[in-house]
């Protein structure tokens, strides 16, 4: 057997499975290309080294990498106003901060994504997908390519738009029917196959890959950035590229997780990182626009067969060769064929059963799919996940806010005990200051907090003032079951504290200078 568990078959499914994935990189690096305002090359060179890096050192094998429209819609303005010249020198900086993400390990806070956000994220990015391949609908020559939809042009009509949609649905047919036949050829490779057969046999006129630009040229050669290197050019590119480098490692992250769950591998959050920024400082010196995971193409190699890294590497390969040396012919493959491929990428990636699901959830997770849904249609996919993360985190904060309660009961001393039970923190503090009654409660109170956990500076304060509202009516109050950070920084109530055995061991998520500035400016 061969090394890694390849077998020759191995061998073969994952070199057809980057050769499919080759044939769908080529319209839609040109497409993005497009979207930034720069040549065509420019982004099939981005899909060509982005790919083969992350294919080699990437965080997951089996996914692929390469120009995306997610970044071509922040670069636009970019090269509009300051050339493509700037553009590379964003794309370096832009690898050099996610290479930082990744030595700093950042790429752990991608298990904060909540799994609605998850499910709306898939949801969006199959719509814009879909929604990108619209534009192959309209005649050629008039098309303005958008990451987002269709803009300008006209629309196919009679004959043209009947031969269009019937090749994309043979092309659909086919990718559905040939796995129940075979699986020696991967399906979206087969399709593409016999449909551009059909096409150049026939005589057949309807647009091709040609038709968007031509794809040939050299290899890509290493060039410095024709800009100033000063102060005011960091300025112009480092919002760009922070920018970049967020939507970037966000759609690379999640692209990651969601191979990882039809794989069933997990990790490789910081190697990713590090991959995606290795590839784009490589880009920016070797004329390309940069990129970063493709979730559709990802799709097509998994689902094609592709499972190690040898996939990725050749379908970087192969994209080399169609630039070098095969452009002529892969210009004459219909893009019928390639929107129909991409049609079944849709239908695979769209979360179907998240419309079923949708009325037994909670209705929060429920909007949250939706929010996320639409904002990464309408405006980018880095802004859906920061806000879909933000409404998971206030509704679970707001939930845990109404956990707050107490059971209460007379000790046979004549002491009454309060036993606060659910978290306390910066959401439930008023919910707490409301289970007292400083007037009415007998001379001797106590508070016992076995049954909760104190988790910010906020929870302090609030026991605090609860404490303070006890003494200043002339009471006894002791503070039970408090963890050692409570213990050390409580500051007016610390000599209520009842120390025993049993005191629960946690950290409070405060600091120093909170600890010392806000409570101990307290009195």
């Amino acid at each position: 057997m061969s090394p890694k568990g390849l077998t020759p078959a191995g061998v073969k499914t994952e070199v057809l499975a980057g050769l499919t994935v080759a044939l769908a990189l080529v319209p839609e690096a040109v497409a993005f290309a497009f979207v930034a305002g720069v040549h065509p090359l420019v982004g099939l060179y981005a899909a060509f080294i982005v790919g083969l890096i992350t294919a080699l050192i990437g965080g997951r094998p089996g996914m692929i990498s390469g120009a995306t429209g997610a970044l071509a819609v922040v670069m636009v303005a970019l090269v509009a106003e300051h050339g493509v010249e700037y553009l590379f020198a964003t794309v370096v900086l832009m690898g050099i901060l996610q290479l930082f993400a990744g030595i700093f390990k950042l790429g752990k806070f991608i298990r904060l994504v909540p799994h609605p956000v998850m499910l709306g994220f898939v949801n969006g990015l199959a719509i814009v997908i879909f929604l990108a391949q619209l534009t192959q609908f309209k005649v050629p020559g008039t098309a303005e390519v958008s990451g987002h939809g269709t803009s300008g042009g006209e629309w196919m009509s009679g004959w043209p738009l009947i031969t269009m949609l019937a090749l994309v649905g043979a092309t659909m047919a086919i990718i559905w029917i040939m796995p129940k036949l075979t699986r020696a050829i991967p399906a979206p490779l087969a399709g593409i196959g016999i449909v551009a057969g059909l096409v150049i046999v026939f005589g057949i006129d309807v647009p091709r890959v040609g038709d968007l630009a031509s794809i040939e040229g050299g290899l890509p050669m290493f060039h410095i950035p024709s800009v100033p290197l000063n102060f005011e050019t960091l300025e112009i590119i480092f919002p760009y590229a922070l920018i970049l480098a967020a939507i970037g490692l966000i759609e690379s992250l999640l692209t990651l997780n969601l191979v990882g769950e039809i794989t069933g591998k997990r990790g490789g959050a910081s190697q990713e990182c590090i991959a995606q920024g290795t590839a784009n400082v490589v880009t920016g010196f070797f004329g390309g626009m940069g990129g970063c995971a493709m979730i559709g193409q990802s799709m097509i190699n998994v689902k094609s067969g592709g499972r190690m890294r040898l996939s990725g590497i050749s379908a970087a390969l192969f994209l080399l060769a169609f630039i070098v040396v095969a452009s002529p012919l892969i210009e004459q493959i219909p893009l019928a064929a390639l929107v129909g491929v991409m049609f079944m990428v849709v239908i695979g990636t769209f979360a179907w059963q998240s419309l079923t699901i949708m009325r037994k959830i909670p209705l929060a997770d429920a909007l949250v799919i939706v929010l996320v849904t639409i904002t990464t249609v309408f405006y980018d996919l880095a802004i859906a996940v920061v806000v879909g993360v933000i409404v998971s985190a206030l509704e679970y904060a707001w939930t845990n806010a109404k956990r707050i309660h107490a059971k209460t009961y007379l000790s046979p001393e004549g002491e009454k005990v309060y036993q606060i039970q659910g978290p306390l923190f910066f959401g439930s503090t008023d919910g707490f200051a409301e289970l007292f009654d400083p007037i009415n409660d007998p001379a001797r109170v106590a508070i016992d907090f076995a049954d909760s956990r104190v988790a910010d500076q906020s929870a302090l304060t609030a026991i605090e003032a609860i404490a303070a509202k006890y003494e200043a009516a002339g009471k006894q109050i002791r503070l039970r079951h408090l963890s050692r950070d409570c213990h050390e920084l409580l500051t007016k109530a610390g000599q209520l504290i009842v120390d025993s055995d049993d005191d629960p061991d946690y950290q409070i998520a405060t600091n120093y200078s909170v600890r010392t500035g806000v409570l101990a400016g307290g009195h």
